[in-house]
């Protein structure tokens, strides 16, 4: 089984990276981003045919998708949560699990709306385990959950997707029922980053944060391998996220 999340940040800008990197790692399902774009907006090559998929985008703005391999499921139910707001997130249930894509608001243009978020997207996974259901909720959350998820030259106390506040809600997230798969498959690592300011080669030197993450219940996260991010796949400031579990 092999779970994948991407900020593309544009994906008619991405389109052929895209393409070209579902074709090598064929993910059973896969999560994505910061779209910018409608559903009529998206490019043809990106339609790919072997995945039910739901498109829940704005025009330049915002939005997610949800890729399940067919294969899977024969007819899967997309659903928004009830706090969703500017296409934020979308699920789908496969047997016994709960998929996510989920882009939490970065918080700049309006911190009260993403600390809302944030609650509700807690209370939301509470409740889905306690109607007895597994969930893997991957995208980008961007909050840095600890200083190990920043680059020293990137800390900054009471910046953004930093403050203790935030980093509390992520506890919050965390305690309902969830693992951070790849800080729990590698704990000590604090090189591994999965966005990076778009400025003086920061990408290259790997001065970045850790802000997009796969989420999973415990049951499922015990049976995960491996979560990488692929810091060099693509030419998004964000890179993939990759956990790969047995079934």
């Amino acid at each position: 089984m092999k779970i994948a999340t991407w900020n593309v940040n544009g994906i008619r800008a991405r389109a052929a990276q895209l393409r070209e990197w579902m074709a090598q790692e064929q993910p059973d399902v896969l999560c994505l981003q910061e779209l910018k774009a409608e559903p009529s907006q998206i490019p043809e090559e990106c339609r790919l045919a072997g995945y039910h998929v739901f498109w829940h985008g704005l025009r330049a703005y915002s939005g997610v998708s949800l890729h399940i391999k067919r294969e899977a499921i024969e007819n899967p139910q997309f659903i928004h949560p009830d706090f969703d707001m500017e296409s934020r997130i979308v699920t789908a249930q496969v047997g016994d699990v709960v998929y996510a894509s989920v882009y939490v608001p970065n918080g700049g243009k309006d911190y009260d709306a993403k600390v809302d978020f944030l609650n509700s997207l807690a209370r939301w996974a509470r409740d889905v385990h306690d109607d007895g259901k597994e969930l893997v909720l991957c995208g980008d959350i961007n909050v840095a959950h600890t200083d190990m998820d920043v680059h020293p030259r990137e800390r900054k106390p009471g910046v953004i997707g930093q403050r203790p506040e935030e980093r509390a809600l992520f506890d919050r997230l965390l305690a309902a029922n969830l693992i951070d798969v790849g800080r729990a498959k590698d704990p000590d690592n604090a090189d591994v980053f999965s966005w990076w300011p778009p400025w003086r080669n920061m990408r290259q030197r790997n001065i970045g944060w850790r802000i997009d993450y796969i989420l999973a219940s415990p049951a499922i996260a015990s049976r995960a391998s491996e979560c990488r991010v692929l810091a060099h796949i693509g030419t998004s400031d964000h890179a993939p996220v990759v956990m790969i579990a047995a079934a």
